[in-house]
């Protein structure tokens, strides 16, 4: 009898951003350790000459996936929404020699939820599907993104 299994690998990154328009601190450049959850489920591979039998999928290849996909292009990068006027910060900054993040979305927790999202499904194997995103912007603050509830 095989059983549906959820599983969960946990990243951390330091990604700065600044949303343009907004009316309280966050307008300004400012930077978060980001706390991420992916949470994954498939059904334990059930075969004894397999190299990954028991696994519903190896947490390494999970973490190279998301390393790929998020860790690598957000850690110690200036996320900007190059649709709004930081486009010229954006710019300014890579001619500097900063490490920028175009977007096309206001670098919210929420809105970067959603992008993660549709990163790391496209990466998944089929057998694999993605349940849940946790993005901890602060110890206190977090977004979530449950497959469930999306349309």
């Amino acid at each position: 009898m095989s059983s549906t299994i959820r599983i969960t690998k946990e990243f951390t990154f330091e990604t700065g951003h600044a949303l343009h328009g907004y009316d309280g601190l966050c307008k300004n450049v400012h930077g978060h350790s980001y706390k991420l959850s992916v949470t994954v489920k498939g059904t334990p591979i059930d075969d004894p000459s397999h190299v990954k039998n028991g696994m519903v999928i190896d947490f390494s290849d999970l973490k190279k996936i998301v390393r790929e996909e998020i860790v690598y292009p957000f850690d110690h990068a200036t996320v900007l929404n190059v649709t709004t006027p930081h486009k010229d910060l954006a710019d300014e900054m890579e001619k500097r020699g900063h490490k920028v993040l175009r977007v096309n979305y206001q670098p919210t927790s929420e809105m970067m939820v959603i992008d993660f999202a549709k990163k790391i499904k496209t990466r998944l194997p089929q057998s694999i599907a993605l349940v849940a995103l946790k993005l901890r912007e602060t110890e206190t603050s977090y977004a979530e993104w449950i497959a469930a509830e999306q349309d």
